[in-house]
């Protein structure tokens, strides 16, 4: 039986580019960053770094300096479904409960588990730690990552828009709103 407090903060990158999307091209996710975190003991276990290689978008050079991440790295990545079932087996994505910051990365995983027919690899359990960090702080407007870091009186760890630093510093702010004891005990679905 799997310990009880583990929780999977997963942030992801994608391609994107400066202005309009090119014709013929999806954003895709690029990078799933996954950290870790055990809620009972109040710390960061793991973390982890799954590059994924697109197949309907190319890294542009505005998604390379946003994310330093370039072509010729997630080439060397698992295809989407490979990246999938690696979530579901090595990371128990199916039975763990998960968090990102806002809605993008559960939106995202749906869009492209849909479009592309790899198997959804997470259970019904997310949380939104945006909504639950805006309202432990009483925030008047959701605040981005970064933004949320400076509020809580936290470094932020790596580099901005990197999926595995990204997640690394989320759980830091899963774990303080944890410690506001605003952090659901049983982490279902949250807007």
């Amino acid at each position: 039986m799997e310990h009880g407090g583990l929780i999977n903060i997963v942030d992801v990158e994608a391609t994107c580019w400066e202005g309009e999307r090119p014709p013929g091209q999806v954003s895709e996710i690029i990078e799933i960053g996954l950290t870790v975190v055990d809620l009972e003991a109040r710390e960061r276990l793991s973390r982890h770094r799954i590059l994924v290689r697109p197949v309907r978008s190319r890294v542009s050079a505005f998604c390379t300096e946003l994310t330093g991440l370039t072509q010729a790295e997630v080439d060397t990545g698992l295809d989407f479904a490979a990246a999938c079932r690696l979530l579901a087996t090595t990371y128990g994505a199916g039975r763990r409960p998960w968090a990102s910051w806002g809605e993008y990365d559960r939106k995202q995983f749906t869009h492209q588990c849909r479009a592309t027919g790899a198997p959804y690899p997470f259970g019904q359990r997310h949380t939104n730690a945006k909504v639950l960090f805006t309202e432990a702080y009483g925030l008047a407007r959701r605040p981005g990552m970064a933004q949320a870091l400076e509020v809580a009186g936290l470094p932020l760890e790596g580099r901005h828009h990197r999926g595995e630093d990204d997640a690394w510093n989320i759980a830091a702010l899963v774990l303080r709103i944890a410690d506001r004891g605003a952090w659901p005990e049983e982490s279902g679905p949250t807007g």
